[in-house]
């Protein structure tokens, strides 16, 4: 089957999810991109982009997107001879947090209405979690309560009809790993390394989490720092500030680009914290804990979804005075969690490419093998 992939920001996370699927797929995928950047810009224009940049349509047998676009302006211009499109929901627009800034203008619902039409123009819909398919729906009813009568109550409806959660793929190995021994460029007497693998973005409250760095230093518990992560050009003041406050702690600061590095230093992590408020699923996290880093996680969003339920009273803090408590007590004694947090490394290896590839491949399949449902449907 040959596949287009269009992602229209090919960046972060969303690069990663389009290239490890092209890499794992037994199907033929041509990736057709656009740079990750102006991101309002690509939600109202990559479909027209994407156009010019696509030969033949009708040589493809099905288009899989990504949420940043207008997926209704592209079936429609696409024409007749389109094949059946999946739409994969990496984020909306819809629940996604507004910053401190964005809070003070007038919110941009159009967005989000572009999330609800290509919703309801695609042939089928995925979702990356459980969490973000359930914020999603609630936002949309909330936006549509908001418009004048009469109001297209039924769309959320028809879009649920056909949608299925399917997790994202991770770029790590299926076979089990060791998360016994620390890595071979660990000394001993090192302090514990204390992981932050995710975006420099508001969104992830960095604020927070060297806030509660600095209690720890304060009451004078070992530690060291790996701070990396994908930067864009304006990034949180927070992260110039931590780099003077903690840089005789700081081991790397900044992103990592070759894979084979952040992976070396995942594995000479002994845990790895996040203080989002917003995430759809947690591929940092996960990649983290592969490698063998105990993770220290709010208790809400997706991770309560992606985590053993059993370990959450270990692993899921409610409060900063929380986390700071849990952090002390890890780094303290850090074998302590040896036995969970190779629980957890087996656990997690059930996200790898190796073994959700070929879900994907049997749901796009499914979907090409029905084809266009007058409905919008191909489940």
């Amino acid at each position: 089957m040959k596949v287009l992939f269009l992602e229209p920001f090919f960046g972060g996370s969303h690069q990663d999810f389009a290239t490890g699927f092209a890499a794992h797929s037994r199907n033929d995928v041509t990736l057709v991109t656009l740079p990750a950047s102006s991101w309002k810009w690509r939600m109202r224009g990559a479909a027209l982009a994407f156009l010019q940049k696509i030969k033949d349509i009708a040589s493809y047998d099905l288009v899989f997107a990504t949420d940043m676009m207008n997926v209704a302006d592209f079936l429609a211009l696409a024409g007749p001879s389109r094949p059946p499109l999946v739409l994969y929901f990496h984020e909306n627009q819809l629940s996604y947090p507004l910053s401190f800034r964005e809070k003070k203008r007038t919110p941009d619902v159009g967005l989000g209405f572009i999330n609800i039409t290509s919703a309801l123009a695609a042939d089928q819909v995925l979702f990356n979690s459980a969490f973000h398919l359930d914020a999603f729906a609630k936002e949309a009813r909330k936006l549509i309560k908001q418009m004048p009568a009469p109001r297209p109550s039924q769309m959320v409806n028809r879009i649920l009809q056909k949608t299925r959660v399917v997790y994202p793929g991770c770029r790590f190995s299926a076979e089990p790993v060791s998360v016994t021994q620390r890595s071979p460029d660990s000394h001993p007497s090192d302090p514990p390394l204390i992981i932050w693998n995710h975006r420099w973005e508001y969104d992830k409250q960095p604020e927070v989490f060297f806030r509660v760095l600095g209690k720890l230093r304060d009451k004078g518990v070992p530690f060291s720092l790996a701070v990396m992560g994908e930067q864009y050009d304006r990034y949180p003041a927070v992260f110039d500030s931590a780099k003077k406050t903690f840089g005789d702690q700081i081991k790397v600061f900044g992103y990592v680009p070759s894979r084979a590095a952040y992976h070396a230093w995942l594995a000479r992590g002994s845990v790895v914290v996040s203080t989002a408020i917003q995430e759809n699923f947690g591929i940092s996290v996960v990649e983290a804990v592969r490698f063998g880093c105990f993770p220290l996680l709010p208790q809400r969003l997706s991770y309560p979804e992606i985590m053993p339920e059993k370990f959450h009273p270990d692993i899921l803090y409610r409060s900063e005075t929380q986390l700071l408590e849990k952090l002390a007590h890890h780094l303290l004694h850090p074998d302590a969690g040896q036995s969970l947090q190779k629980a957890l490394c087996d656990h997690v290896q059930q996200f790898s490419w190796e073994i959700l590839g070929p879900q994907y491949d049997n749901l796009l399949e499914n979907c090409q093998k029905q084809g266009i449902n007058p409905a919008g449907s191909c489940m």
